[in-house]
Parts: structure tokens; sequence; C-alpha cells
């Protein structure tokens, strides 16, 4: 499969996609052509059979994402502010329903946009120069690729208006990951390499398995828990008519290492 984008790079090797947001000049500023192509992106490898994992990052060693692209956003109008939003809500729940396992490897400044694209992500590791925050009120304006949203769910509504409202505070990978939005830290010249082996964790285990468990997890939390676990429930009984569960199971029983999912 073909990816030719202007602001992204695709390589897919050994089972992982790798999409690195590539406008150094900008510190990997999003506009509105980067949040088409990303969209189309995620489409792309949603539906390759090549690849099995993504890891996003950003070009550099500045930055992963500084922000939305302040340039086209000064002279916009109040209907192109909604266009520029709901082009980052498509791209970002693409991401976040995507069925494959997804790990955001943050590099820098993960700020406004970079911090929300992060959220959207089922996992997210953090080198340690990396720097997070929701600058947007500074600017006149709110989060609005799902800050106000996705911030409060993942920490808790008093943190995400700390930073929300504070538009000028950045806090470290460490405490990130203190308060729920980085789940490992790490020297910036392992990050990669950091994210490329947890990878090859998630590619030893069912894809159908994830895809399934990814679905419990995201809607179950947009319920109540009864809801949630009736849910759940539902779900482990379809993966009793699977392939990969009578390969699983069968390997364990035999005492195999060796185990061919088909995400089936």
């Amino acid at each position: 499969m073909a990816y030719e984008f202007k602001n992204l790079l695709v390589d897919i090797a050994d089972g992982i996609a790798v999409v690195t947001i590539n406008r150094p000049k900008s510190l990997n500023a999003l506009n509105s052509e980067t949040l088409a192509e990303l969209d189309a992106c995620f489409a792309q490898i949603e539906a390759d059979p090549e690849a099995k994992v993504l890891i996003l990052t950003g070009s550099g060693s500045k930055s992963f994402v500084a922000g939305a692209d302040i340039s086209e956003m000064v002279n916009g109008t109040a209907p192109e502010g909604r266009t520029m939003g709901l082009l980052a809500r498509v791209a970002f729940k693409r991401l976040e329903d995507m069925e494959k396992p997804t790990i955001a490897a943050v590099n820098g400044f993960a700020l406004g946009g970079g911090c929300e694209i992060s959220m959207a992500c089922d996992v997210t590791l953090a080198s340690d120069n990396a720097k997070f925050g929701q600058p947007e009120a500074g600017l006149g304006i709110i989060p609005g690729f799902g800050g106000t949203q996705r911030l409060p769910r993942l920490t808790n509504k008093k943190i995400a208006k700390e930073l929300i409202f504070g538009a000028d505070i950045m806090i470290s990978a460490d405490e990130a990951m203190r308060i729920g939005l980085v789940n490992h830290v790490y020297p910036q010249d392992q990050l990669m390499d950091e994210a490329k082996k947890l990878a090859g964790h998630f590619m030893k285990s069912s894809p159908y398995s994830i895809a399934i468990a990814k679905q419990a997890i995201n809607v179950g939390l947009d319920t109540d828990l009864d809801a949630g676990l009736k849910l759940e429930a539902n779900l482990f009984g379809l993966t009793f008519a699977t392939f990969d569960k009578k390969e699983g199971m069968t390997a364990f029983l035999e005492k195999k290492k060796e185990k061919h999912f088909i995400g089936k």
C-alpha cells in the first residue's frame, strides 16, 4: 500500500507502522491539511494487513506536536474554526476507534493539539524532555481538538480545569505520568526503541481480542458500571466463537510457545 503525504512520513516494518508528523519548521503544528492527511493515513493503516500496531510521533528532537497552526487560525472566522475542529474530531476519533493498538511516542512539546492527539492513542510513552499543556485560553480560544472532553476523562475534572484555565502551565513528562496522561517515561534516546518493544508485546496477542477489548473499554467508560459489565459479558462471549480463542487455548494446554493468531 502506497503512503504519500506532504506532512507525514509513514514507515511500516515488522508489523509496526510508524507515522511521523513532519513539519519541523513549525514544530509539527497541526494545520487543516495535516489533519486531513492524518485522517486519510489512519484509514489506510486500519485497512493495511501489513500494519499490526501504529506508533505516532513527531519529527525532530524538540517537538511531538507544538499545537495547532496559529498562522492559519489567526484570521479564521467562526465557521472556519468550527470546520477545523471537526476535521480534528474525525481524525482523532478514527485514531481512538482504530481496532489496531496505537502508541503515542511523545518527544518534546505536546501542547494543545499535540496533547490532544496523544490522548486519542491507546498508550502514551514520553521522553524525559516532554512537556504537556493546553495553552489555548491564552490565545483567546479553547481546546478544540478534544481537550475539554478527553482530558477530564483521563485525569479528572479539577486537573483538566487547572491545565486549561492556566494556559501558561506546562507539565513535565513525570507529572503527566502521575496524573494519567502518560504510561511510561524514558530517556530521549530510548523512546522509539521502547515504543517498538511495547508494540512487539501487543503483536503477541490476538488482534481480535485487542479490538474487542478496546471496544469494551472505550464504550464501557461512557456507560454506567452495570451496562459496561453487560457489554463485557456479551463481547467475552463473542470471543468464544473465534479461531484465535481455539488457537490460544490449545497452545496453552499443549504448552506451545508459538501461536498463530489470524484476528478472527
